[in-house]
Parts: structure tokens; C-alpha cells; sequence
């Protein structure tokens, strides 16, 4: 069953910022999708039993900071 989790990732501005989350992100096991609103700040991700302190490590590897 598909879970679903978002973060707020205040210093995401950009199609760079986008890119960057998104490829790190993804590479989570469990992950299936990443959908970064630039807008909003926030990252909703998309998966099976993916573990919140990977992803929460990953968005960090990509340079920025979730609350």
C-alpha cells in the first residue's frame, strides 16, 4: 500500500533546487514518486515502505533542510 508524505523544504526556489531534490529523493528505497511544489515549499513523496529518516537524509545530501 502506497504511502504518502509530505515536507516543508523552506529554501527550495528553483528548477535547480527542483532537480536536485528530486534525484536524491528518488533514490530512497520504497520511493515510487517525488513531487517538489516551488510554490508552497513542499515535497510530497510517493512509495512503500520508504523510512521518513531516508528521505529526510536525502533531502539533505541534496543540500537543503526539511522541517
Amino acid at each position: 500500500m502506497n504511502e504518502i508524505v509530505s515536507y516543508t523544504v523552506p529554501a527550495v526556489h528553483c528548477g535547480h533546487c527542483e532537480r536536485a531534490v528530486k534525484e536524491e529523493v528518488s533514490a530512497v528505497a520504497g520511493v515510487s514518486e517525488v513531487v517538489v511544489d516551488l510554490d508552497t515549499k513542499v515535497v510530497t513523496v510517493t512509495g512503500a515502505a520508504f523510512e521518513d529518516a531516508a528521505v529526510r537524509a536525502a533531502i539533505e545530501e541534496a543540500g537543503y533542510e526539511a522541517d
